[in-house]
């Protein structure tokens, strides 16, 4: 049963609960899918990938960046390889397209020994350091003074709005439950030990918390009396290139990197188009996604550095997002103050590579910190495809046409999406609730125009499919309504009363 805007109602208890829906959380509610237990995500958005998830380079790292025997190392390298496994199952758009790490200078060529050795440490496959020739063969865009690169292999572009909406729905399908608009206010403990989560939408009962909240991890850990690690909002901004220009480069181009960051990349998408970005800003708002005129020039001097001739008149859209900052490794294991809960906090690059990875980890301390864990027999590890038309032949649209003719209803011109992918996306086990819900599954709103003629389309698909009104149509967050005027907060239950 759902209420009026299709959310999950709250169980009483769960074996375990996971806090945060983004592509880490959802990846290990996936994890413990595969275990006889009841389990439930709470998300305080309206949807999954709503935080750092949906504003993320998509870039599947290699694993030569970090540390050996960091976590981040260990794990970058399993995810990258797990992930070659289940993202076509699990309808994971991802491209292999390999990564190159570009030197300018000598000094910068010394630099790319010193990550080759580190990968080797780390366990990366295939890696070469290029000569300048071989360099631009590969990427004729590239700036002539470049002296050559380090190639990974390995790397790789996906979606990460579609990684994190495959595994929420897989949990779905393998028995979990994701709540969503559900903040968590609070937990109960008795000799230091979880024994409920307290949220805006009730209380639910349980021994075992994976704290995977994002940049609000360290609250969450707060409320345990847990203040082992602090998360700091680092914000990076980004453009994107219109895909009609086509590929400028064929790989992931990262510049030498300094002792701040990976410096400013130029990187396909798995769609076809172009972005570079992001810089990175510590700043104190956790909210704060504002671009600056400095940020995006900045960006453009850093990626033209690499790539000296961007199309910038054919840039489509500029955005930021936020990575939750908590030192130099992720923070991955039990907190020290109070039993059953574990943390998965932290989670900065290379975080959507390592995601699944996470979730084997945080499944295997679970399962030494008490939670029994009965591998079920009927796991299903992948999800049912969806047709998306503009991949289809002739033959294949006519048919897909003729078993539901809302397929024959073009509602995003630029990326040619259907009314039947619209609706599949809304009913789907994790379907979409908002319009940049929709836009995240199918890419509605995700071309040249940024929605502009298929926003009042897809908001009238969502309150017809959702049976709601169209001013209850939200565009992301809770509060974003798109017509006017609402209800003030609270009005209705005076009205009530």
């Amino acid at each position: 049963m759902t209420d009026h805007f299709g959310m999950t109602p709250l169980p009483a208890s769960a074996d375990v609960v996971v806090i945060g829906g983004g592509v880490v959380g959802c990846a290990i509610a996936r994890e413990l899918s595969r275990h006889a237990l009841s389990i439930v995500v709470i998300e305080s958005a309206p949807d999954v990938a709503t935080g750092t998830s949906k504003a993320n380079s998509g870039i599947l790292h290699a694993g030569f960046d970090a540390d050996a025997g960091t976590w981040k190392a260990r794990l970058n390298v399993r995810g990258a390889a797990l992930y070659k496994d289940i993202a076509e199952g699990l309808g994971i758009a991802r491209r292999e397209t390999g990564s190159l790490v570009v030197a300018r200078t000598e000094a910068d060529r010394a630099t790319l020994e010193a990550l080759r050795r580190r990968g080797v440490d780390n366990g990366v496959p295939g890696l070469e350091l290029w000569s300048r020739e071989q360099l631009l063969t590969h990427e004729p865009n590239v700036s002539p003074e470049a002296q050559g690169a380090l190639w990974a292999p390995t790397g790789a572009v996906a979606c990460p709005f579609l990684a994190t909406i495959g595994f929420a729905e897989n949990a779905i399908r393998n028995g979990a439950r994701i709540v969503t608009e559900c903040a968590v206010t609070g937990f109960e403990l008795a000799d230091k030990a979880i024994r409920a989560v307290r949220t805006t939408r009730g209380r639910i009962a349980t021994r075992f918390v994976v704290n995977a909240a994002g940049l609000y991890s360290g609250e969450i850990a707060r409320f345990a009396g847990d203040d082992s690690f602090t998360i700091r909002p680092r914000r990076g901004e980004y453009i994107l290139f219109d895909r009609s220009v086509g590929p400028l480069v064929n790989t992931v181009l990262f510049p030498a990197p300094d002792k701040v960051s990976k410096g400013i990349l130029v990187s396909p998408t798995v769609h076809g188009n172009t972005f570079i970005g992001p810089n990175a800003l510590d700043i104190d708002d956790p909210g704060d996604l504002e671009t600056t005129p400095e940020g995006l020039s900045g960006i453009i001097a850093g990626a033209r550095r690499i790539v000296p001739g961007l199309p910038l008149n054919t840039a489509i859209t500029e955005f930021a997002g936020l990575r939750a900052a908590a030192g130099k490794d992720f923070v991955i294991g039990p907190s020290p103050a109070a039993a059953g809960l574990v943390h998965a906090a932290g989670i900065q690059s290379p975080g959507l590579t390592s995601a699944p990875a996470i979730g084997e980890v945080i499944v295997a301390m679970l399962g030494e910190m008490g939670l029994r864990l009965t591998p079920k027999a009927d796991f299903v590890p992948v999800n049912p495809a969806r047709p998306r038309f503009h991949e289809l032949d002739r033959a294949g649209q006519a048919a897909l046409i003729a078993s539901n003719p809302l397929y024959g209803r073009v509602i995003c011109r630029c990326e040619t999406i259907t009314e039947g992918e619209i609706v599949a996306a809304i009913a789907s086990p994790c379907g979409a609730r908002t319009v940049d819900g929709v836009k995240r599954r199918v890419r509605a709103g995700s071309g040249r125009c940024q929605g502009g003629f298929c926003g009042p389309r897809v908001t009238a698909i969502l309150a017809r499919e959702l049976g709601i009104a169209i001013t209850d149509v939200r565009k992301d967050s809770a509060q974003s309504w798109l017509f006017f005027p609402r209800p003030l907060a609270g009005s209705e239950e005076k009205a009530d009363a």
